[in-house]
């Protein structure tokens, strides 16, 4: 299989959240036949969803990988898991999250995977760190990032510039 290059969502808001988001990019350099092209820096964003819990540390990398779909979204949930992932309910707090945001201009929906990632133009803390890695990346059906971005409130989302803001 040829190489795609994909977008991988990563968060965390429990257990020192800088250093698991900055381990699952490090999971991602590290999985088979994938290369970490680029990686966003990390964001301070609100909780959604759920708003009685901690702030989330969220990043956005890009990989070039020959795994397919299917087997990526296995190995970032193996990693999850590996970081102490624990599913409660939805928009839990959560060790570490990592999510298939794009897999080249592939549009797919099937159990447990859907590309793109649902929401996700939607949503400014994976837009902002998105545009920041990738500024004409376009999201099938949906469009460019930067307009997306235009469209959103983003002042909930503030760039960590260094290790003190994350306490």
């Amino acid at each position: 299989m040829s190489e795609v290059m994909a977008y991988v969502g990563l968060g965390a808001n429990l257990e020192d959240p800088v250093a698991q988001v900055t381990a699952g990019m490090a999971a991602l350099a590290a999985l088979p036949r994938t290369r970490l092209i680029a990686q966003s820096s990390l964001y301070r964003t609100a909780p959604v969803g759920y708003a009685e819990q901690p702030d989330f540390i969220n990043a956005v990398a890009a990989v070039k990988t020959a795994l397919g779909a299917r087997e990526l979204l296995d190995a970032l949930l193996a990693t999850e898991q590996h970081h102490g992932r624990v599913r409660t309910f939805p928009n839990a707090p959560r060790t570490l999250d990592m999510d298939v945001l794009l897999y080249g201009d592939t549009q797919m929906h099937e159990d447990g995977l859907t590309i793109p990632h649902p929401r996700m133009h939607e949503r400014a803390f994976v837009l902002v760190p998105l545009a920041e890695i990738a500024p004409r990346c376009l999201i099938p059906g949906r469009g460019a990032v930067g307009a997306l971005l235009r469209g959103l409130d983003v002042t909930g989302v503030k760039r960590v510039e260094s290790p003190a803001e994350t306490a």
